[in-house]
């Protein structure tokens, strides 16, 4: 019956509006305020998620992830070590040899070259794992009773007389999946001993097809590199896999006496879910060129839009486009901002404010379609619309419908908007 209601949800999954259209608050007013005293049936209870879940939802997914969740929630093991689920733990070994060897790490990463890896549940448990193993690293040669001396520098900051002991690195940022230097980075801190961290949370899995590894070109010079399969490789959450060239530092004492991992110890948590089976399940129901044909696919949709927002004097890219995401907004024009003045003349905003806000009101107007989901990121003081293509059933037919919602939207914009002023 589960199995059922999944397909049939995918079949008609463009029924649905992309974005939840529901207000704060909705659901108390359709669920009883406590739960049932007695059981109810599996249809009277799908009926609810058809009638009351499934509208609260943003609608995307990966099929294979979940076929593979399926199986992993239906066995419910805790492999917190090796012995309570043998296969859980070396099906994790080899899952992650088997990525990390697709996207070409060093095998100083891998389980087969004294490294290895280990799936965290998102970036920020991966970052502060390795954080952690950082500090232990630099504490083994300066002393505990030094903790107090050691810093992580942001970019932003200056040399302040303490100890730098981590420096990460981003392969695709999350706003406008800007790309660091790795190579030149690495090199500096070597000089200082600092552990660097390569956070590829988003772009990593593009580094499965050759053009864009040259991206991670240095990651040779890095001490842990880490991306979310949940994010563009189809996994569904939580799935961050996180490497390292040196894991004795993710291990404790009783780990380093047995020949087995104890993943227990390589995480925040202590309990863990069988994790890698969902990922075995992608790799392995895509195969390696399926999964360079559908990144590739999406990339090739980003620069479509791309193209199509370029080709309208109205708009303008606003960031480079590395990977899948077109970071854009309505330009600034001179026939355009002095009509935006005479709508925000009460509201003492600077040009910049009043492009900005127009924007805003763009993207939430386009949103509130449900044709379409975007979302913003300002950086530089600048407000940008990003849309990102990346979800299994995404096609180019689904980008000249996004495309299309943007030019109607704009145009009723513009119309309401003249109207308000003249």
């Amino acid at each position: 019956m589960i199995i059922d209601f999944i397909a049939d949800y995918y079949k008609n999954v463009e029924k649905y509006p992309v974005r939840s259209q529901v207000e704060p608050g909705y659901l108390q007013k359709v669920l009883p305020e406590s739960a049932p005293n007695n059981p109810e049936s599996m249809e009277t209870i799908l009926q609810d998620v058809q009638q009351h879940i499934v509208p609260g939802i943003t609608h995307c997914g990966s099929i294979a992830g979940f076929l593979g969740e399926m199986l992993s929630s239906g066995f419910n093991i805790v492999g917190f070590n090796w012995i309570s689920s043998p296969a859980a733990t070396e099906l994790e070994n080899i899952v992650m040899d088997w990525l990390g060897q697709m996207i070409k790490l060093p095998k100083s990463f891998l389980f087969s070259g004294n490294g290895g890896g280990v799936i965290q549940g998102t970036t920020c448990e991966a970052i502060l794992c390795t954080l952690t193993a950082a500090r232990d690293r630099v504490l083994n040669k300066i002393g505990r009773e030094n903790i107090s001396k050691l810093v992580v520098y942001g970019s932003d900051q200056t040399h302040s007389g303490l100890i730098p002991l981590f420096l990460c690195a981003t392969i695709g940022t999350t706003a406008i999946t800007a790309v660091d230097p790795l190579k030149p980075l690495c090199d500096v801190a070597k000089q200082f001993g600092i552990w660097v961290h390569v956070d590829a949370a988003y772009a990593g899995s593009a580094c499965i097809f050759p053009e864009f590894r040259h991206f991670i070109d240095g990651v040779e010079g890095a001490d842990s590199f880490s991306l979310n399969a949940h994010k563009w490789f189809f996994a569904t959450l939580d799935c961050c896999c996180l490497w390292a060239t040196n894991p004795e530092y993710l291990k404790n004492k009783a780990t380093e006496s047995k020949p087995v991992v104890d993943y227990k110890d390589w995480q925040i948590t202590l309990s863990r879910s069988f994790r890698s089976l969902k990922l075995w399940f992608v790799i392995r129901n895509y195969g390696m060129e399926n999964l360079r044909h559908f990144l590739r696919s999406h990339v090739n949709m980003a620069r479509l839009f791309e193209r199509l927002v370029s080709g309208d004097k109205r708009f303008e890219v606003v960031f480079p486009c590395h990977f899948a995401v077109v970071c854009f907004r309505v330009s600034p024009l001179p026939v355009l901002m002095d009509k935006l003045k005479t709508k925000y003349e009460n509201c003492l905003l600077s040009e910049e404010e009043q492009i900005n806000e127009f924007n805003r009101e763009l993207l939430e107007s386009i949103n509130a379609s449900g044709k379409a989901y975007m979302t913003n990121v300002v950086l530089g003081g600048i407000y940008a619309i990003r849309f990102a293509t990346g979800a299994t059933l995404t096609e180019e037919r689904h980008v000249v419908v996004a495309w299309t919602v943007v030019l109607i939207t704009i145009k009723i914009k513009l119309k309401i908007f003249l109207s308000l002023v003249l």
